[in-house]
């Protein structure tokens, strides 16, 4: 599986970890950047991970930022996404299970490094259960609003 993987300067770290923990268990890892922790805006490289994802470039995609939460709003614009803040296995599972979320989004100031492997374990490994979740997320797609 590709997994697309952004972060701003305060996840850098955290994402550079998740990039060797990824390849260490044979997935394809697509960085998008940042190359370094230097200061930049997390739209920049939330839009570039969505992007990935809504193309199909990328079958997954997670954005690191302080709190998560700019990284979801972000990725949650283009069509195809749905971005997920999770902060603990549990939401994870859910947010895969109930919701086939493609972006998982993480706090790097909000959970430990130990936290964000289980966290990202359980989000890769889990399938999205469709039945009557199928007939909601038809719904979001649909809506015109």
């Amino acid at each position: 599986m590709k997994v697309a993987l952004g972060a701003d300067h305060r996840g850098f770290a955290l994402k550079q970890l998740l990039a060797q923990y990824l390849a260490a268990h044979g997935y394809q890892v697509l960085d998008m950047g940042p190359d370094d922790a230097e200061r930049v805006d997390y739209p920049d490289y939330a839009f570039k991970v969505a992007e990935a994802v809504d193309s199909g470039r990328a079958a997954r995609g997670i954005l690191i930022c302080s709190t998560g939460i700019g990284m979801s709003i972000a990725a949650n614009r283009l069509p195809r996404v749905r971005a997920a803040l999770c902060a603990c296995p549990k939401l994870a599972r859910l947010s895969r299970e109930h919701n086939d979320a493609n972006v998982l989004c993480l706090g790097a100031d909000v959970v430990t490094q130990a936290a964000a492997k289980r966290i990202l374990s359980v989000w890769l490994k889990t399938e999205f259960a469709g039945g009557r979740h199928s007939r909601r997320l038809a719904k979001i797609k649909n809506y015109c609003g």
